[in-house]
């Protein structure tokens, strides 16, 4: 339990020493070595629990739940505040409404009772993992960053001790968030999350940067109120409990109503449709707060709820309308990422699409379809946070993140070229683990009742995939004629000690898939479940020899040399020049121009957006009219 507490505190009060330590004074190395402290514990307490089963610590509630409650009060005070400020009429409303029924709960309802109020099994090591070493990882690649940011961003205040400490105390919500047992105080955790997107997503302090950021926010508040209605119907519910583990157990008949509205918290999060317009405008903000939104924090946090309470949207109606919500998000968000040149862009409609096909395997709730959304929520975070931390690093030296401006990075970056290859591979190519993953969620769809539809969906969505990422990959390995010197001098040492990392994790991940299914996900499934699911032996070879042969492409372009032989592009037999100009069939001189196709007028965000937001919409009006009904579907 130590440890736990330990993960839970220690972030926080480094952030605080960061933001009360004098302007430039050791605020890189406090933030390095908090990060490194955190990574290790994370490794140990992995080390320690994992085989150990499920693990409930008995923590008395008071005086945390009292604290808590003031802590929550002034963050809505705060929140108030600047809502009028800035004349946030929504976000002022919701603040209202929330802390009102905040309050309500704690005086007419007290939960001081429950003691078993922090607990660790399987998942929730996977998920410390996930924070604190990516996390980690992303708070050390942001020291260096956030220098490079400023010189380039004389528009934005340097507010980076206020920076470094809200990405630490984000790091402690989410360790509290998944280590806790009582409801009550995961609600705390979730809106110390929603809090620090807010403040960072607005850093800048830009006219867009503030308006994304009060979109991320009042969209959180909403899923915030679902959460609040969530803990007032367990008060009215016979035979509820506060305890998350406990109310899992207790089947859809008592938990079905708290699971759904607690499962609309996760979906605006998680930021699906149609809510995923928050996350879109939080590219405003630098590069490392997208790689910690994506990747380890925030709509981790959403798909990560939603997951948990996957037992008990086993074959319910509720369940399957969750399902539809993130298969429509994953198939309309991966159509929407064609039309995109800004990588940023095509990242963060990556990252709904994948979040989408997390949340349709936990609405489906079978033990196949936890094992697929398990490995899906691993990989996403290794590979995303590798190509977000790229692309930001590329964008500094290129000054631009627009991927038609990436020609020739194979010959300007080979190293980050190379690693953005690794991480675009791990997104899509075979045998990466979400390839695998989405092979592992088609068996359970084949399987579960009404899951052709769903097959059909992440067919159609996984092949637009392919387009996407071959374009980008394209590219990147393209070798124009004047492609300019290499510039990856200007790289910080702490940026390459985290690309690097997530480079090998990225790798390392792949080849320990039958070791993390056999040792963790199995076996949190058969206590889940009392049955569980694995890799055939067969599958896992070839998987390792495919593997192989796929890294061999990017790592040559780790080594490679300008002083090799180039030669030019073959025209049909007419003679190139090196501007890739050639003579036409009547003397007209005519340059080559290498550009992808974007599909706008198909694929573009006015056409889809609005469709993905309505079949939201409908979709989540049908899972609380089913959550009503609590009707079955076997």
């Amino acid at each position: 339990m130590e440890l736990l507490i330990f993960l839970i505190l220690f972030p926080a009060l480094a952030g605080l020493l960061v933001l009360l330590l004098p302007k430039d004074f050791l605020h890189g190395a406090v933030v390095k070595c908090s990060a490194l402290i955190v990574a290790i514990v994370s490794v140990v307490l992995f080390a320690a629990e994992w085989n150990k089963g499920i693990q409930i610590y008995s923590l008395a509630s008071e005086p945390t739940g009292q604290l808590i409650f003031l802590i929550e009060l002034l963050i809505a005070i705060f929140l108030l505040y600047i809502g009028i400020k800035n004349r946030q009429y929504l976000v002022i409303g919701l603040v209202i409404v929330q802390t009102a029924l905040v309050i309500w709960l704690e005086m007419a309802h007290p939960v001081s009772e429950i003691t078993k109020n922090l607990f660790v099994d399987e998942l929730t090591l996977i998920m410390a993992l996930i924070v604190g070493v990516i996390g980690g990882l992303i708070a050390i690649y942001a020291t260096g960053y956030m220098r490079e940011y400023h010189l380039q961003h004389k528009e934005a205040r340097d507010r980076r001790p206020l920076f470094f400490c809200l990405i630490l105390v984000f790091l402690s919500a989410m360790f509290g968030l998944i280590f806790s047992n009582n409801l009550v105080w995961i609600f705390f955790f979730w809106e110390v999350t929603t809090l620090c997107s807010f403040l960072l997503i607005g850093y800048s302090g830009t006219e867009d940067a503030k308006k994304n950021a009060f979109s991320a926010l009042w969209m959180n508040l909403l899923g915030g109120l679902g959460f609040v209605i969530a803990l007032i119907a367990l008060t009215f519910i016979k035979g509820s409990s506060f305890e998350l583990m406990t109310l899992i157990t207790t089947g859809p008949a008592i938990a079905l109503i708290p699971a759904v509205l607690i499962g609309f918290a996760g979906l605006t999060k998680s930021a699906q449709l149609p809510f995923s317009s928050w996350l879109l405008g939080a590219m405003v903000a630098p590069t490392p707060v997208s790689a910690l939104l994506h990747s380890s924090t925030m709509v981790k946090a959403g798909v990560y709820i939603i997951v948990r309470f996957a037992p008990v949207f086993e074959h319910t109606y509720a369940g399957y309308a969750i399902a539809l919500v993130g298969a429509v998000t994953f198939l309309i968000a991966s159509m929407i990422a064609i039309s995109q040149s800004n990588a940023k862009r095509v990242l963060a409609y990556s990252t709904v699409a994948n979040l989408g096909l997390i949340i349709a395997c936990a609405g489906i709730g079978t033990y196949e379809a936890m094992w697929a959304a398990i490995f899906l929520i691993i990989f996403h975070a290794i590979a995303k946070s590798l190509l977000f931390l790229c692309v930001g690093t590329a964008e500094h030296s290129l000054n631009s993140r627009d991927i038609e401006d990436m020609d020739g990075l194979v010959l300007k970056m080979p190293k980050v070229a190379g690693m953005i290859l690794i991480g675009i591979a791990g997104m899509f190519l075979a045998p990466f683990g979400m390839l695998m993953s989405k092979y592992a969620t088609m068996r359970a769809f084949l399987d579960t009742p009404g899951g052709f539809l769903l097959i059909l969906i992440l067919a159609f969505g996984s092949a637009v995939t392919v387009f996407f990422w071959s374009k980008w990959m394209g590219k990147i390995i393209s070798v124009p004629p004047s492609s300019g010197e290499t510039i990856e001098k200007r790289v910080s040492i702490s940026e390459w000690a985290a690309l690097y990392s997530l480079s090998a994790l990225t790798i390392v991940v792949c080849f320990l898939i039958p070791v993390i299914s056999s040792v963790i996900v199995e076996r949190f499934l058969k206590t889940t479940y009392g049955m569980t699911t694995s890799l055939p032996f067969e599958n896992v070879v070839i998987m390792i020899l495919m593997l192989v042969l796929v890294l061999i492409l990017p790592l040559t372009f780790l080594h490679y040399r300008k002083d090799k032989k180039h030669t030019g592009p073959y025209m049909c037999g007419r003679p190139v020049n090196d501007a890739y100009a050639f003579e036409g069939s009547l003397g007209i001189r005519r340059e080559l121009v290498i550009s992808n196709y974007y599909l706008d007028s198909w694929f573009g965000e006015a056409k889809l957006v609005p469709v993905g937001c309505a079949a939201g919409v409908v979709l989540i009006l049908i899972s609380f009219a089913a959550m009503l009904i609590g009707g079955v579907i076997l």
